[in-house]
């Protein structure tokens, strides 16, 4: 019976291509492990709150700031992609996701990170995890508090 399968799985994706992809299913929830943790101690306490204006590499030459930006956002959608795979695959999807459209530049963005972030099991997790590392809390503004609530 098992044989059967693999026979008819090797008929549309080679043993090899299975073989590679667990691999890096493996390395990616490792690097997910490590990494998602790393960013989110990492971050500013009013990372999330509206009402600080984030403005990154303002001080910078224009052409290096839009270097920057594509560099950011071709990051973001590895990032992006890779939380929705770990939807499926082992790893931390929706904080991988987080990540990545945290890199995206799109209208509403901000408004979008707070809803997320906002909700109390995601932003109780992610402070204790800062509580652990002797970080600060996150802080949201109170609207983005009540618009997760919604």
């Amino acid at each position: 019976m098992l044989e059967n399968i693999v026979a008819t799985i090797d008929q549309w994706i080679s043993i090899d291509v299975l073989i590679d992809l667990t691999i890096a299913s493996i390395i990616g929830f490792i690097a997910s492990l490590v990494a998602i943790p790393w960013i989110l101690i990492r971050l500013p306490s009013d990372y999330f709150d509206l009402r600080v204006p984030r403005h990154w590499m303002k001080d910078h030459h224009p052409v290096l700031r839009i270097i920057g930006r594509i560099i950011k956002n071709m990051v973001g959608f590895v990032f992006l992609l890779a939380g929705f795979l770990m939807l499926f695959l082992p790893g931390q999807g929706l904080l991988t996701i987080l990540i990545g459209i945290s890199c995206l530049d799109f209208p509403n963005k901000r408004r979008l990170e707070a809803k997320i972030i906002g909700q109390p099991a995601l932003l109780n997790i992610i402070n204790a995890l800062r509580h652990k590392f002797s970080q600060p809390p996150l802080t949201l503004s109170s609207d983005s508090q009540e618009q997760s609530s919604l």
